[in-house]
């Protein structure tokens, strides 16, 4: 077995390499985020953990480098500054499989995706309060492993904002949720006479801090969600330009529209600013596979590094399932297999 070298960001800023051999590093991957029931991996990885290895054998021999996956504050975390040492396990057995089948790891946290999973204690803190244990959180996870190779990245929140003003009355969490999953998530509940950016910046500061204190290897990031093509890099409050300082690359989630292709092209634009660009998420939600390929052969321009989605189903099986979402999702899939040498993967 050939073992994973580290991913390094290049001398200069402005590229992504392998840290021996100084080689261009191209992340090709999937997000692991939940299963075709909407589970999510910490709710299946203790009882189903043949699955797990499974999943990750099938998203390898689909082609991809990195897998990106998604821990939720809660399942990690039992007070501010106690940790639930069972999933730290799990995760220290996901980074070796990650290892074992060659893929690397992104690796999201501070998820609240499932409400339900949201510990009252974790809501009911104050700003300060809740970013001290979100720094604890991800000193533990850098803790616990970050000396591996295959640990890619610490992405540090999946599509943090900064509100407008008060948001006390909506909480922490933003929107209504999308197949019972809330994506977005704010990271303060008082703007008060600061301005967004400043307190953008200082939560990302907070938290690279923290890491770097157990951990001065492993690259840092953050999932930015993007606005309208006039707001493209402001509408969160997060100013990739403001972050530079503090992160080693670029993350930005863009689905493309049906004739809108330039559109999404222009919005990705606004986040390339010296430091690579992934676009982390994206898919053809709201797009034909025909958009979607000239989408992503524009983005080429501006992004060195693509992840899209695998809901733990191999091709075979939705093949054997036999209905058009399925049909779709088999295609999509085998498409992104394809296209995987084109975009430079090592």
């Amino acid at each position: 077995m050939q073992r994973l070298e580290r991913v390094r960001l290049s001398a200069d800023g402005q590229h992504l390499v392998l840290a021996r051999s100084g080689s261009p590093f191209v992340p090709w991957g999937f997000n692991y985020d939940h299963d075709s029931k909407g589970l999510l991996l910490e709710d299946y990885w203790d009882k189903e953990w043949d699955r797990v290895v499974g999943d990750f054998q099938e998203m390898k021999a689909l082609g991809v480098n990195v897998v990106r996956i998604h821990l939720q504050a809660g399942k990690f975390l039992t007070s501010p500054n106690q940790a639930n040492e069972k999933n730290l396990k799990k995760l220290e057995d996901l980074v070796k499989l990650a290892e074992e089948t060659g893929l690397y790891l992104d690796i999201t946290g501070l998820g609240c995706y499932h409400k339900q999973d949201v510990p009252e204690w974790y809501d009911s803190l104050e700003e300060s309060e809740r970013w001290n244990a979100q720094a604890f959180f991800w000193q533990t996870i850098a803790r616990a492993v970050g000396r591996s190779p295959a640990v890619f990245c610490y992405d540090l929140m999946n599509e943090p904002v900064v509100p407008v003003g008060s948001a006390r009355e909506q909480g922490w969490l933003v929107g209504e949720p999308l197949g019972g999953k809330y994506f977005v998530q704010r990271i303060t509940l008082e703007q008060g006479e600061r301005s967004r950016a400043e307190i953008a910046v200082a939560w990302v500061k907070h938290l690279h801090s923290a890491i770097r204190e157990v951990d001065k290897e492993t690259l840092i990031t953050v999932g930015l969600l993007p606005g309208t093509p006039d707001r493209a890099d402001t509408w969160s409050g997060f100013r990739p330009k403001d972050l530079i300082p503090m992160l080693d690359f670029i993350c930005v989630h863009i689905y493309p529209e049906a004739k809108k292709v330039d559109e999404a092209i222009q919005i990705l634009s606004h986040f390339a600013v010296g430091r690579p660009v992934v676009i982390e998420e994206t898919f053809p939600l709201r797009c034909g596979t025909e958009e979607f390929q000239k989408f992503l052969e524009g983005s080429r321009k501006f992004a060195q590094g693509w992840i899209s989605f695998y809901w733990g189903t191999p091709i075979s099986e939705l093949r054997r399932i036999n209905d058009l979402q399925s049909a779709i999702l088999a295609g999509y899939l085998e498409l992104w297999s394809k296209l995987g040498p084109s975009y430079g993967r090592p």
